[in-house]
């Protein structure tokens, strides 16, 4: 039983991993990835992105942000994408609850966790201005 249920784990983890790969978003936007120049094409591709991408090229290296703030300033209104960093979490529970009276019953129960388990950052903040990435905001540590 907790062989299936690793072995389970283990494979959604991979599937998912697999959905939000810029790989996976290039084939997904193939015509209009052909038409960026080489250079961009070689950022999307490595999951990065520059000053001067549009949201389109964004989304397609990084995937959909995490949060989107508008930023309202006396120069004009800015977009702000942010993606998230989640440590990798764990979690494994196991129940089992008993009656004895006049009657009998037990049960049991299993669970099983797989999501973000600890501090969530920010890793990266993206700055849109009129349609076009203005600024990059990486997080050091």
């Amino acid at each position: 039983m907790k062989t299936s249920i690793l072995l389970f784990t283990a494979l959604l983890a991979l599937l998912l991993a697999g959905c939000s790969s810029p790989s996976s978003r290039i084939a997904a936007n193939r015509e209009a990835f052909a038409t960026y120049p080489a250079e961009v094409q070689a950022k999307i591709r490595a999951g990065e992105v520059a000053v001067g991408f549009t949201p389109e090229q964004v989304k397609m290296a990084l995937g959909k942000p995490d949060r989107v703030y508008t930023r309202t300033t006396e120069t004009g209104v800015s977009t702000i994408w942010v993606y998230r960093e989640t440590s990798a979490g764990f979690g494994f529970g196991l129940g089992v609850a008993g009656y004895s009276g006049v009657s009998s019953s037990a049960g049991a129960g299993v669970g099983v966790e797989t999501g973000s388990g600890g501090a969530v950052d920010d890793r990266l903040r993206v700055v849109f201005t009129a349609g076009r990435v203005t600024a990059i905001e990486k997080m050091t540590r």
